[in-house]
Parts: C-alpha cells; sequence; structure tokens
C-alpha cells in the first residue's frame, strides 16, 4: 500500500516568494474597516505631498544660493592675495604660486576705499581696478558684460571712466557720461594745511545691474588710473586676485595657499565680507528642509497607525497561515513591505510631481498669475540637485521602513490559539 501524502505546507501552496505574495496581497486589498484604509490613503498622501514639497522648495532655494553666487561672489573679490605696502613683483609671485583647485583665472588688481562725490551727495564706495589686457580678465568683465544696464565697457587707459552699480547710480542720480568726483581713502598727501585727500574727476562709463547687495558699493575702474590717483609706483599693484569655478572653492584654496605666501602677504576670501549672507540662506534651506521633513514624519506615524489597525484587522488570517507554517520573520516581513509598498508608491508619485513643478515653476505661475517681476526677467530661480533630490526620496523611504517595525514585531508575536479563540 502507498505511504500516505504528509499535508502540503504553506510553502508549496503559494506563491514564492512567499513574504512578497503575502505583503502585496494584503497591500493591493480593498476590504477591511473603512477608517484604516483612510489612514492608509492619509499616509500616501502625506508622504507624496512631504516628497514633492522638498524637492520644489529646495530646488528654489538652490536657484536663489546660485544667483547669490552669480551676482555676488562673480564680481567681488573671491580670493586675494594682498599686501601692506603693495606688490612690486606681483608677476613673480603670480608664477611662483601653485594654481588651486577649480582656479579660473589669477589676475593683478588695485583696490581702495573711497567716496564718491555727485551733485548733491556723498556715498562710500569700494573702488575695484581692474586690468583688461591682462591675461584671465576675461572672467572679470563676463559678468559685468552680462548685467550690463546702461552704457558701455570702455575702460581704457588713460580716460578715467567707471563702471558703477546700478543702486550707486541711483543714489548719486549719476548716468553714463556724467563726471563724478571720486575721493580716495589712500594716495594722500600731507601739506603745510594738513592731509590732502587723492582725488579726480572720473567719468561714469557704464551701470551694471547685478541686483544684489553689490549695487550699493560697486564702482570699476582700469587698475592703471586708480593707481595714478593713489600715487602708486609704476607696475605696482595691491594683490592677486583669484577666479574660481565654484566660488566655494576659495574657501578650500585658502588652506592650500596659506603655507606657500611670504611673511608680509595675507589672503582674504569672499566669506569675511559675504559669509553672513551666505549663511543665512544656508540656515534658512535647513528650517525650511526640517519644517517640509515633518510632512513625512507625520506620514510616517500615520503608516504604525494604519499598519496597527491592518494587524488587528487580519489577526485570524495570520493566526491561520501560521498553523499553516508561516514563520513569525516571515510575518514581520509581509508587514515591513505592506508599509514599504506605501512609502515606495507614495515616494514615486512624490518625485515625479516634485520634478515636473520644479522644472515648469515659472509657467505654472504666470498661468496662475502670480507676478514675477521682483525676480527679473528669468523669473524665479530653480536649480534640481540629483543629490539632494535622492536623499529626499531615501529619507522617506527610511522612515517608512522605521514606521513599519513596531507593527511587524507585534504581528509577529500574535498567538494562534488566542487570536482563534472568538473565531
Amino acid at each position: 500500500m502507498l505511504a500516505a501524502r504528509p499535508p502540503l505546507s504553506i510553502r508549496e501552496h503559494m506563491y514564492q516568494p512567499l513574504t512578497l505574495f503575502l505583503g502585496l496581497r494584503y497591500s493591493r486589498a480593498q476590504h477591511g474597516q473603512g477608517f484604516t484604509r483612510f489612514i492608509q490613503r492619509v499616509s500616501l498622501i502625506g508622504i507624496v505631498v512631504g516628497v514633492a514639497a522638498l524637492i520644489i522648495v529646495g530646488s528654489v532655494m538652490n536657484g536663489f544660493e546660485g544667483e547669490l553666487k552669480q551676482r555676488i561672489l562673480t564680481v567681488v573679490p573671491q580670493l586675494e592675495i594682498q599686501a601692506d605696502d603693495g606688490l612690486d613683483n606681483w608677476r613673480e609671485l603670480a608664477d611662483s604660486l601653485p594654481p588651486a583647485n577649480g582656479q579660473r583665472a589669477l589676475v593683478p588688481e588695485v583696490t581702495t576705499a573711497g567716496v564718491l562725490q555727485g551733485q548733491q551727495q556723498l556715498q562710500a564706495v569700494q573702488v575695484q581696478g581692474i586690468f583688461p589686457a591682462a591675461k584671465g580678465a576675461e572672467v572679470q568683465l563676463e559678468p559685468l558684460q552680462t548685467h550690463l544696464s546702461a552704457g558701455q565697457l570702455a575702460l581704457n587707459e588713460g580716460e578715467f571712466n567707471v563702471v558703477l552699480g546700478y543702486a550707486l547710480a541711483q543714489q548719486l542720480n549719476a548716468w553714463p557720461g556724467q563726471q563724478l568726483r571720486l575721493i580716495a581713502a589712500g594716495g594722500g598727501i600731507y601739506t603745510p594745511l594738513g592731509l590732502l585727500p587723492a582725488q579726480r574727476l572720473v567719468t561714469v562709463a557704464a551701470i551694471v545691474r547685478m541686483q544684489s547687495e553689490a549695487d550699493k558699493h560697486l564702482l570699476v575702474m582700469h587698475g592703471a588710473d586708480l593707481a595714478r590717483i593713489l600715487r602708486m609706483a609704476p607696475e605696482q599693484v595691491s594683490g592677486l586676485r583669484y577666479y574660481f569655478a565654484d566660488p566655494f572653492q576659495a574657501l578650500d584654496a585658502v588652506a592650500q595657499l596659506e603655507p606657500k605666501l611670504a611673511d608680509g602677504l595675507t589672503l582674504k576670501s569672499w566669506r569675511e565680507s559675504y559669509g553672513h549672507l551666505f549663511d543665512a540662506v544656508s540656515m534658512e534651506k535647513r528650517m525650511v528642509n526640517l519644517m517640509l521633513g515633518l510632512i513625512i514624519a507625520v506620514a510616517a506615524f500615520n503608516i504604525i497607525s494604519s499598519l496597527m489597525m491592518v494587524v488587528q484587522d487580519k489577526r485570524a488570517d495570520i493566526a491561520v497561515l501560521q498553523t499553516m507554517g508561516l514563520a513569525p520573520y516571515r510575518v514581520r516581513r509581509m508587514v515591513v513591505l505592506q508599509g514599504l509598498v506605501t512609502g515606495g508608491v507614495g515616494s514615486f508619485i512624490g518625485l515625479l510631481l516634485g520634478l515636473v513643478l520644479a522644472l515648469n515653476m515659472n509657467p505654472l505661475l504666470q498661468a496662475l498669475g502670480v507676478d514675477l517681476s521682483f525676480a527679473g526677467p528669468a523669473g524665479l530661480p530653480v536649480i534640481v540637485d540629483a543629490m539632494q533630490v535622492t536623499a529626499t526620496v531615501l529619507a522617506a523611504l527610511t522612515l517608512t521602513f522605521l514606521a513599519t517595525l513596531f507593527p511587524a514585531w507585534q504581528a509577529s508575536r500574535l498567538l494562534p490559539a488566542q487570536a482563534l479563540r472568538y473565531e
């Protein structure tokens, strides 16, 4: 007589892999308490909104930070090598310095603080003397040409032409062709009547509109003309100026170049003048991300609630599966997978929604009638950072996974006898 075949185990009855099958089955199930389904949908919507909002707001904040870099750090000194009494051998010094990481140009400069006198007003300015014919000077002239508002960049030696920031020109009511008096802080001479400051009539050649804080104090002229005003020796400059592909690379270059400098030379980066502005933007980004991240955190707590309700509702099903041989670790995986489905679907939809809205932000706002004139002709700046987007999605999935651990542990501790007692 043939031996009786032992009863089939649950592994032989069900599809493989078993945990995946059960988790997806319960995720797609439409039966159960209405409130449980409502909480599940709220969790899904919360993750979608949280991920999309983080991508959209993060992209806009990245855009504003990029605009600050472009509108401020491209016209102000990114990194300077300065000497107390000026540099006479700046060419030899430039040749002796190793190239810094990300370096675009190393150019001579003549700088001083000063006062610009208009017809009725005086304004403090930071005078930048550049050498248009020097190697790498095109890097200096490029942002000025890009943001030219009026006039021409006619910085020819001996003409004492100047380029003003838009806000400075408005304060002085100055326009191209008008003459102003520049009073320099350095270069004065002592007379029996006291200190006679260095001064000169200069002609406004152009006005640039950077739409940033730099517009208030920007004055650019030919370096040789400024050197004459300051009564500097021929071929003498104030220092050397670095330009980088990314202005933030100037901070790393400080540590690289400082050991190479001789005594009497100092390094000064843009952070000393504008670091507070970028620190404020960075802090604002962190706070906004934290607040929007709370949306995902609330959705994760809703996932905990919904899974606990599902476990309570499916006590009998889980107990039957356990009596058929389903191991506790498989029960845990099943519940974890069910929660991850919600988190994964929500993250994917939020990713698509966030990217679509971020990349089409300006047309959508214009269609809604939002006035974007404050942002300039290009509209709101938007920069989608792939690393930041990836981190957002991974953070949402991680929170979802952590939210499933407690319900999964509770489900694996169910005792079949107790669960089936009243069934």
